[in-house]
């Protein structure tokens, strides 16, 4: 689906932008360059007045002094102010105050040099008291920006620093009998006010931009991103979903193997999609499938993608665990039955369909490999499940293998010729005749392998049917989506161990988006690692084959009704206005904070 692709650009873009502000240094690495900045700034400012050995010793003095404060303040802040954030901790308060205390220690450098070449004794406290201002206003926007604490509280935070630096730095120069710009306490004033109302009108225009869009500020989702980005926190995210979020019924389809002593297998395809992104909404619902129906049903599950695209991503995970509340609920099954058809492919153009008859429900899965394979609409589920009902079935569970990515995806065409394969799969499986089958199941979760290789906590599963002379194997892989290829190496390679027919799904999980910085922000299944891949998708095909048993099928789809989703147009909102914000932020930044600066720098030029 076109708004899938967009949401994903959009996502990633996002990740790019935002995740890189927060790249930061060891908290060593910052300390020491700190240390340098603050100690190398003032010996140089100091020798520069004088040129004198014992100006050097007091900048040397100075520089050392302002060091302690301010490492000492960060600490402070971060373990007392801030102690309950959600973002700024002592690493990052740290980096703040490197930044702010470059540029302000910079420009009382450059003052420095300034007074040694014209002269003029008051330019260098100058220059140091419009450092000053634009080190308070950085503090300030940046605080007011990211911090999840109150407005006392980051008041508090952005001036305690300054205010320390300020009142040791002219108690110490003081001494050396430096004259002192006339109303020193007015500027400060003056400062601390034009920073506070410059920031508060920048922040006032940029989250005009979500009020307009979404009714959210643009800086509350600024914030609830960077805490999922920072600290892989959802809930601040999440709860603004859940505001935006629509309800909608939301289906969910079961198939069921048992043998006559237990539960062999069970597939659930859910009508659900699984994302935006990492930990957030129903990102890792597939697993959270797998994990709670294995554990208490005591057998091999497979989640593989349904047809759905981000607008029915859920909000949160309150309404992920309505999802499996009601599944835990609904594993009653109708009588099992013994009778199955072998599997039948019928190929419309690119486009590739399957098809089995369990009892009398269709069991269909759909895949464009090796062209790219994106999300499919429900309107396509629809008009499968139609058609199958009108031949005469109960039931159709429809599968988006999603298993395969390689360059632009027509959901137009796309649509019509899978719906066509499916339709003539359906058509030639009917007439088959129903035959008794065996079953065997297997699963592995590679240690080697991770959510930023592209697969997610679900690993690899196979469930291997033999139907009459065919053997065929399904496998799901919990990740998001496939590189084109891998599909047909991974049938050489388990054809060569007996199986015949089959297909390779992906449960599209989320939870390995947004973990990486790439074009795409994640890793397709076999970006890398491709052999390890092959090779443990082999092994859990052959441990499936080694433990066939005679098995019988029961199905039934349940609906859950009035669940929180995102929605199409929440969704398309949400992907653009991160873009959105970014360049009207720029945009009030060059007029706003200029602006300021001059206000500063005139009154400055009349102390």
């Amino acid at each position: 689906m076109v708004s899938d692709v967009i949401t994903d650009e959009y996502t990633v873009k996002a990740v790019k932008r935002y995740s890189s502000l927060f790249s930061l240094p060891t908290q060593k690495k910052i300390g020491l360059i700190l240390f340098v900045v603050c100690v190398f700034s003032f010996t140089l400012t100091f020798f520069l007045l004088d040129l004198s050995h014992m100006n050097s010793v007091w900048g040397f003095y100075v520089g050392l002094i302002s060091f302690l404060i301010v490492s000492s303040t960060d600490f402070v802040i971060s373990h007392s102010l801030l102690k309950n954030d959600k973002i700024l901790n002592l690493r990052r308060c740290s980096a703040l105050s490197l930044f702010g205390c470059l540029v302000w220690f910079s420009l009382t450098l450059f003052g420095s040099i300034i007074t040694s070449v014209f002269g003029g004794e008051d330019i260098w406290i100058k220059s140091y008291l419009l450092g000053f201002f634009f080190a308070l206003l950085l503090r300030f926007l940046v605080f007011l920006s990211v911090s999840f604490v109150d407005q006392g509280r980051i008041f508090l935070s952005s001036i305690l620093q300054p205010v320390f630096l300020n009142v040791s730095f002219f108690l110490m120069i003081n001494r050396l009998d430096y004259e002192f710009p006339n109303r020193l306490i007015e500027f400060f004033l003056f400062s601390v006010s034009l920073a506070v109302l410059t920031c508060y009108l920048f922040i006032f225009l940029v989250d005009r931009v979500g009020l307009n869009r979404v009714g959210i500020g643009s800086l509350s989702l600024f914030r609830a991103y960077l805490a999922n980005w920072t600290e892989n926190l959802n809930v601040p995210i999440e709860l603004l979903l859940e505001r935006l979020g629509n309800e909608q019924n939301v289906k969910l389809s079961i198939l069921a193997f048992k043998t006559q002593k237990k539960m062999k297998a069970v597939v659930v395809v859910p009508s659900i999609h699984p994302g935006p992104f990492k930990n957030v909404g129903s990102s890792p619902l597939p697993y959270m499938i797998q994990n709670i129906l294995s554990q208490n049903m005591n057998c091999i599950v497979q989640v593989p993608h349904g047809l759905s695209g981000h607008e029915l991503d859920l909000t949160s995970q309150t309404q992920n665990e309505r999802v499996l509340d009601t599944l835990l609920k609904s594993m009653e099954f109708p009588p099992f039955q013994s009778g199955i058809t072998p599997l039948v492919r019928k190929q419309i153009n690119e486009a590739k369909a399957s098809c089995q008859i369990f009892g009398d429900c269709a069991f269909l899965t759909l895949t464009m490999a090796p062209k790219t394979m994106e999300d499919l609409s429900q309107d396509l589920d629809s008009a499968i499940l139609k058609e199958a009902k009108r031949q005469g079935l109960s039931s159709a569970i429809v599968i988006d293998a999603h298993n395969s990515i390689n360059g632009s995806f027509d959901p137009v065409s796309t649509t019509e010729d899978l719906k066509k394969a499916a339709e003539a799969a359906l058509r030639e499986a009917l007439i088959l005749t129903h035959f008794s089958f065996e079953v065997g199941t297997s699963n592995i979760t590679p240690t080697d392998l991770s959510i930023e290789d592209g697969l997610g906590p679900g690993g690899l599963s196979a469930l291997v049917l033999k139907v009459n002379d065919q053997r065929l194997a399904y496998i799901t892989i919990d990740g998001n989506n496939m590189v084109s290829g891998l599909r047909e190496e991974v049938f050489q390679v388990i054809q060569e161990n007996g199986i015949t027919e089959g297909e390779i799904f992906t449960t599209d999980s989320h939870t390995v988006n947004g973990v990486i910085i790439s074009e795409r922000g994640y890793r397709p299944v076999g970006e890398i690692k491709k052999r390890r891949i092959i090779e443990y998708i082999r092994q859990v095909v052959i441990t499936a084959l080694n433990n066939l048993e005679e098995t019988r099928v029961s199905w039934r789809t349940i609906t859950i009704p009035s669940i929180k989703t995102i929605g199409e147009g929440q969704i398309k909102k949400l992907t653009f206005i991160i873009e959105e914000v970014a360049k009207k932020a720029k945009r009030f930044a060059y007029l706003i904070f200029p602006t300021a600066s001059i206000f500063s720098a005139v009154f400055l030029a009349f102390l």
